[in-house]
Formats: structure tokens, sequence, C-alpha cells
């Protein structure tokens, strides 16, 4: 039995909320100083975007509007699946040989770097996707969600745009672009959830 667009904009819904809970929780526990299992909260991620990506690639397939938005939700999946694999497979070789050989310290810093890189990419993406549903909402009657979702959509995508272009340390200490990144997903995932039927 095939499924319905409505029954897969909900999953992409499902999945953007999985994935901003599973960011949250890292976050959480990584500002407290508690051991963060890796291997289990990335692994979890590297699914659930593995799976976006197909979801939202069919969505922009069946979608009748939006376009932008479904291609960037399915190209901020496939970010971060590359983004997950990195620190999943290379962090821990290559902190390991940073620790045995210092002169290797640098490539280290630049696999990090790289994988920052990746992540303000997708999340970018994500908030792109943002404003495109958060104009709809203001033009669909959900005033409070639209200025809502346009104000930290803006947020987004400029902090994580200038984390790109001049270093994710240029806000300081202050995790401007994580930060709003995460809630541009899950304000995404609002939007998604609540489309009026005629368009999901």
């Amino acid at each position: 039995m095939p499924i319905s667009f409505r029954n897969t904009v909900r999953l992409v819904a499902a999945l953007l909320l999985a994935a901003a809970v599973t960011q949250s929780v890292y976050t959480a526990l990584y500002a407290s100083g508690a051991e963060v299992p890796r291997q289990l909260l990335w692994g979890i991620e590297g699914v659930i975007f593995t799976l976006m990506a197909a979801f939202a690639g069919a969505a922009m397939l069946e979608a009748k509007q939006h376009f932008l938005a479904w291609s960037a939700i399915g190209f901020a999946a496939v970010l971060n699946v590359v983004q997950v694999g990195v620190g999943l497979t290379l962090f821990g070789p290559f902190f390991e040989v940073a620790r045995e050989v210092e002169a290797f310290a640098p490539a280290a810093a630049a696999i990090v770097a790289y994988s920052f890189m990746v992540y303000n990419a997708a999340k970018l993406l994500l908030a792109l996707a943002l404003i495109v549903f958060a104009l709809a909402r203001l033009g669909g009657g959900s005033r409070l969600l639209g200025w809502f979702g346009l104000v930290v959509g803006c947020v987004a995508a400029i902090a994580n745009a200038l984390s790109m272009a001049l270093g994710r340390d240029f806000a300081g200490e202050l995790p401007i672009a994580g930060g709003s990144g995460v809630l541009a997903t899950m304000l995404l995932a609002i939007c998604l959830f609540s489309l009026p039927r005629e368009e999901a």
C-alpha cells in the first residue's frame, strides 16, 4: 500500500523532531560535564538523517508547492549523514594519533573544523526551509507560528552562514549557530505537522 503525501510529511516532521531531541540531549550532557554516549547518539542521528533524506526526497517529488523547502530538507539530511559519519569514524583515530604525535594536532583540528562546516551548512538549509514554511503560515492564517518561525529561521540562517564564513567561534562562547539551528529544526517540524490538508 503506497504511503500518502500527508503521511510522508508527518514522517519527515517526526524525524526532524527526533533529530532536534537527540541534539539537545547531546548538548545538555556535554554542557553538564557528564559522559556523552557519542556512538549511541550520533549513530541514532545517522539513521534518522538517512531516513529523512529518503522521505524528504519523496515529498519533494510529490509536493505541489514549497519545492525549495523540501529540497533544503533533503540536502540537509544528506549533509548531516556526512557530518555524523565524520564524527563517528574520524574523530577517534585522528585525536588518538594527535595525542601520540603533536605534529598531527592541526590535522585533528582540521577534521573537527570540517565536521562543523558541514554541520553549519545543514543547519543553514533547515533554517531556509523554516523560512519558506513560516512565510506560508503567514499567508495561511497561523500568524504567530509564521512570525516566530520567520524570526528564528532568519537568525539561524545568518548565524550558521557566519559560522561557515568566519569560523565556528565567531560568536565566542555563545552557541548561537547551534542553538538557533536546533530551535529552527523544532519549529520546522511543528510547521510540517500543522500544514493545512490542501498543502499536505
